[in-house]
């Protein structure tokens, strides 16, 4: 797997180099996810065995240490290129620490599925008559065993903008008063146009 891990990241080196070459003078980089918490794979490779788990998180341990050994081996290269490229501004999102905090009841469980413990089944797709659905998808983090829902990203999105999950740190000050400023630029033009 570290093999599988350093071509993939070396694919993401190649591509950041191309936007910067392109004039990206900003650029967000994130993490990947817990994926040994992700209810498609805790489905997929479901096992007997209680050593394969996390007693602290019931995830699957040797996913999770897969995904933190890419986002340490993702940080050394943005590392890299960020000392070769002073006036481009890299950041890293922490994917993974700020899914991490989301504690709620369906944290291991996908909110649209077909039974069982994670809710998962792969043969009752979302959408199809026989698919259970959760009665709140805000206390779930997956919606359907792959994909987020709008209240992990909601969580994720937090912990980058105000929390401690970007390196270096993402100004939020910075982030309003550009907000601000697209607003009125909008309103003007929606303004100008009008007349």
């Amino acid at each position: 797997m570290p093999a599988y891990v350093t071509l993939v990241v070396k694919a993401m080196a190649t591509a950041i180099n191309e936007l910067i070459d392109l004039g990206a003078v900003t650029l967000l980089v994130p993490g990947i996810l817990p994926i040994g918490c992700s209810p498609s794979y805790l489905t997929k490779y479901e096992t007997e065995d209680i050593e394969e788990y996390d007693p602290e998180t019931g995830c699957l341990t040797k996913y999770n240490k897969l995904a933190e050994y890419h986002n340490e081996q993702l940080q050394k290269e943005l590392q890299s290129i960020q000392a070769l490229n002073p006036q481009t501004n890299i950041i890293y999102a922490d994917y993974y620490n700020a899914s991490m905090g989301f504690t709620r009841e369906g944290t291991l469980k996908s909110c649209c599925g077909g039974g069982g413990h994670t809710i998962i089944n792969t043969s009752h797709g979302c959408g199809q008559p026989s698919t259970i659905l959760c009665d709140d998808p805000s206390q779930y983090v997956s919606w359907d065993g792959v994909h987020l829902t709008e209240a992990a990203y909601a969580w994720i999105t937090v912990g980058l903008l105000e929390g401690p999950y970007t390196t270096p740190r993402l100004s939020t000050l910075c982030i309003s008063e550009n907000a601000t400023k697209i607003q009125m630029t909008t309103h003007e033009n929606k303004s100008f146009s009008e007349h």
